[in-house]
């Protein structure tokens, strides 16, 4: 038998919504309510639609009402800050590293910005809205190190203060940046690698641990050395010794051990370990002098010195004394001389192959 007409007062139903149909509708009516334009983070004002409250940057700006479209904002990025022309060294006028650093770092941020719309959140709440360059470091490490239990604010404070009692930490700090930004071509810039380059950021890292191991606070040292290590994929003991004008070039795999010391002015590349050769105790890993040119995947073992200016290259395996400005290759590494009249260090110059005249002839 088939199903009885309805009663002629009851109207007949229209074709179902089902919960598919209806998700959407909701989901598109309530972005188009929540659609406002970006947040602006050069400090601009932006007047409501009343127009007598003005709210400042980092505040969520008023809803727009939905019979408006959002406005797009259409800026270029100023031609001064342009990638290809902005300096790598702060020019002989300007009254310290430091301070000319940081403005470009901002202006840079300002820059970027306007440019891209998506980045703008992120740009204010780590560089602009800091009154100087460490406390953006110290803002920035404290976000990328914290987890569950090692709470950002804790780290933030720590970062803060290290940074504030020691200058000379924040000196390599610059001096890091103006490394990474004059012997990269990748690097686009110094706020670049100031938020983006996770070898900088781990030897930042590292300076404060290594003042907290020198101030008998081992075990806190050692936790941010922990971190580091997840974050990064860098491990950098505390008691280690580094410094200034330090590149970690891709920095994935870095190991540098207890009682290393890394020279100034040094260029290191991915996959390089400074360690023991498992046997000796105390005073048991390498010494790195300043300008020393690391490449890719190589490996030093012992207490060995590795002479200012020399060059070890990439894969090679080092178990002895490199003299100053010789270039160490092969597994095991032996040393084919120098490179005479070269003025500029190989840490500087990032010149891996100046000492090849033929593939199959290494002589200088």
């Amino acid at each position: 038998m088939g199903r009885p007409p309805p009663p002629a007062h009851v109207a007949p139903l229209g074709p179902l919504l089902l919960l598919g149909d209806i998700l959407p509708l909701r989901l598109h009516h309530v972005c188009a309510a929540r659609a406002t334009p970006p947040a602006h983070p050069t400090g601009h004002t932006h007047t409501g639609t009343d127009g007598d409250s003005k709210m400042t940057a980092g505040q969520p700006l008023r809803t727009e009402p939905a019979a408006q479209p959002p406005r797009v904002r259409h800026s270029t990025p100023q031609a001064a800050l342009q990638a290809d022309i902005v300096p790598s060294y702060p020019p002989p006028e300007s009254d310290g590293d430091e301070s000319w650093v940081w403005s470009q770092i901002k202006a840079e941020a300002r820059r970027d910005a306007d440019a891209e719309p998506a980045l703008a959140s992120f740009l204010y709440a780590t560089v602009l809205s800091h009154p100087s360059l460490d406390r953006s470091l110290a803002f920035h490490l404290a976000n990328k190190l914290c987890s569950s239990t090692l709470l950002s604010t804790l780290l933030y404070d720590l970062f803060v203060a290290t940074l504030a009692a020691h200058p000379s930490v924040r000196a390599a700090a610059v001096a890091d940046l103006i490394a990474a930004r004059s012997r990269d071509p990748a690097c686009a810039g110094f706020a670049h690698c100031l938020l983006n380059y996770k070898g900088f950021l781990a030897v930042q890292a590292h300076r404060v641990a290594h003042v907290l191991w020198a101030q008998s606070r081992r075990a806190l040292g050692l936790a941010l050395q922990s971190r580091v290590a997840e974050v990064f994929a860098v491990d950098i003991h505390p008691a280690a010794t580094i410094g200034n004008g330090i590149l970690l070039d891709h920095a994935t795999g870095v190991v540098i051990g207890e009682t290393a010391v890394v020279g100034n002015n040094v260029s290191i590349l991915h996959h390089v370990t400074l360690g023991g050769t498992g046997k000796a105790v105390g005073d048991r890993h390498p010494k790195i002098g300043d300008g020393v040119l690391i490449g890719a995947g190589a490996t030093i073992l012992g207490n060995v010195r590795i002479g200012a200016g020399a060059k070890v290259g990439a894969g090679s395996v080092v178990l002895i004394d490199v003299p100053p400005r010789s270039t160490a290759v092969g597994n095991p590494a032996r040393l084919i001389g120098g490179k005479k009249g070269e003025d500029v260090m190989p840490g500087e110059s990032m010149d891996h192959t100046s000492f090849i005249q033929q593939w199959s002839d290494y002589i200088i």
